[in-house]
């Protein structure tokens, strides 16, 4: 006889099947994780799993969606963000998979829903209407040194305080990019500082938060949050404790330094859209904003 799945819809409130949920991301996903993410509280009402689950109450197969405001051109849009989508191995030949992400796009209406996908299922994401978009990388050239007195302390957001005051910013930064970024995702950031996928994080006064790291004389700012004005130029010896020759950019970097250069295709993005019309043109989604 043939298994059967139920599908359950899994949000915040839905603590008890949590844990299962995370078997599921872990055993699919080898190198990700949502406990300690969840352990931290923040797993919020903007995120949904649409999950098959089995007789035995093991999540099967996924597809996620997570409500999100994006900035295009400067116009804001309410948009959604799928992740964790997949199956388990065992599960695999039994349309489970498809009828989870027929779940969550019904979640989504007609409204613009974009992913991003890794090399092993770039034909399964056409099916649902998605379309391939590129990413560009961003980098330019300039000479700095460390400050005189150090560098920003760099913070731990295991640290409860310290995690709400980052979240505070970040709700109320505007989008790093006025060509093609999110709003408000502090959430899905804390995910990737959560599984230590973050760079780290150094405090600039109490307003600004930026996720950078160096290496060989190459500065990779990966993310910023600032709820005022932000001099990346002012900030830069603050933020670093070696000399640099080159700053590169985990985001379009249209508004905190114009004149870097589009330097080739991000090879890995694998980003997917649906009913969501990009700018023309170089441009890059924030990395922390990528479930």
């Amino acid at each position: 006889m043939n298994p059967t799945a139920e599908l359950r819809v899994l949000d915040a409130d839905a603590t008890p099947w949590h844990d299962a949920y995370c078997d599921y991301v872990s055993q699919v996903f080898r190198q990700a994780d949502f406990r300690r993410w969840c352990e931290w509280g923040q797993w919020g009402e903007d995120y949904r799993a649409f999950c098959l689950v089995g007789d035995d109450g093991r999540v099967l197969a996924n597809a996620s969606a997570w409500r999100m405001r994006l900035l295009i051109e400067g116009r804001e849009v309410e948009a959604y963000q799928l992740g964790a989508v997949g199956c388990l191995a065992r599960a695999r030949g039994q349309g489970w998979a498809r009828r989870a992400m027929e779940a969550a796009l019904a979640h989504c209406g007609s409204a613009p829903v974009f992913l991003f996908a890794n090399d092993s299922v770039l034909e399964f994401y056409p099916r649902f209407g998605f379309a391939a978009a590129p990413q560009s990388l961003f980098e330019a050239s300039l000479q700095a040194e460390p400050a005189g007195d150090g560098s920003a302390a760099i913070l731990d957001l295991s640290d409860a305080a310290i995690r709400a005051d980052f979240l505070r910013v970040a709700a109320a930064a505007p989008a790093v990019s006025g060509r093609f970024a999110a709003c408000d995702y502090g959430r899905i950031a804390t995910w990737y500082a959560a599984n230590g996928y973050a760079s780290p994080v150094r405090r600039l006064g109490d307003d600004t938060w930026v996720f950078v790291d160096a290496e060989n004389g190459v500065l990779t700012i990966e993310d910023v949050f600032a709820t005022g004005p932000f001099d990346l130029l002012a900030a830069l010896p603050q933020l670093i404790e070696q000399p640099i020759h080159t700053i590169r950019f985990g985001f379009t970097p249209d508004r905190l330094w114009p004149q870097a250069r589009a330097v080739g295709a991000e090879a890995d993005a694998g980003l997917f859209v649906r009913n969501l019309v990009l700018p023309a043109g170089p441009q890059r989604f924030p990395l922390l904003a990528r479930t």
